[in-house]
C-alpha cells in the first residue's frame, strides 16, 4: 500500500505490503484450523486410528510457524521522502532499522521493467554506485501510483526494459 504522511516540506509516503488480516483475525482463523482438526482427529483416535493425532499436531504447528512468519513479514515499513535537496528512504519493522540519504538532484529511481504483465517492476533508487531496493513487496497497483507520485513530484524515473536472458517468467 501507498499512503501519504502529513509532511510540513516536500512529500512523505509510508510504503507497506497488503495485510489481509490482524494478527487477531490470524489468531481466529488458526483456532477455527484447530477447532476443525481436533474433532477430525479426536473421531479417528476414537475410531483406532490414533497415529493420525501427532500429525494433526505437527500440521498445527506448520500452519501456524506460517501464520506467524507471514505476519512478521507484513510489519515491514518504509518510509520515503522527497523534499527539495534529497530523497531519503527509511526501512524496518517497528523501528526504523536503516536509512539512505540521497541527494535529489542525482538520485534516480529505477524501474526494471518485468516481461510478464502481471509481476510489479522491481524499483531500486540509485546514486552513483549505490543501488537500494524499494517497494519490493508492493503489487502492480501499488507500484504505478507510486512510479506516477514521484513523477509528479519530479523525480527522475529510469524505466529498463527486460533483459533478452531471461526467462520467460522472470
Amino acid at each position: 500500500m501507498v499512503e501519504h504522511l502529513e509532511c510540513e516540506k516536500g512529500l512523505r509516503l509510508l510504503l507497506t505490503p497488503n495485510q489481509s488480516l490482524s494478527w487477531r483475525g490470524n489468531v481466529q482463523v488458526w483456532l477455527a484450523l484447530f477447532t476443525v482438526s481436533l474433532v477430525i482427529a479426536t473421531g479417528m483416535a476414537l475410531a483406532g486410528a490414533w497415529v493420525v493425532m501427532p500429525f494433526a499436531g505437527l500440521e498445527l504447528i506448520a500452519v501456524a510457524a506460517g501464520i506467524y512468519y507471514t505476519a512478521q513479514a507484513c510489519q515491514t515499513r518504509e518510509i520515503l521522502s522527497v523534499d527539495t535537496d534529497c530523497l531519503t528512504l527509511e526501512k524496518g519493522r517497528r523501528v526504523k532499522q536503516a536509512e539512505w540519504t540521497l541527494p535529489r538532484r542525482y538520485a534516480r529511481v529505477r524501474a526494471n521493467m518485468p516481461r510478464h504483465p502481471f509481476t510489479p517492476p522491481k524499483l531500486f533508487l540509485t546514486y552513483r554506485e549505490q543501488i537500494i531496493p524499494l517497494g519490493a513487496f508492493l503489487n502492480v497497483e501499488d507500484t504505478q501510483i507510486l512510479l506516477r507520485i514521484l513523477e509528479g513530484k519530479g523525480v527522475d524515473i529510469d524505466r529498463r526494459a527486460p533483459e533478452s536472458n531471461i526467462g520467460f517468467w522472470y
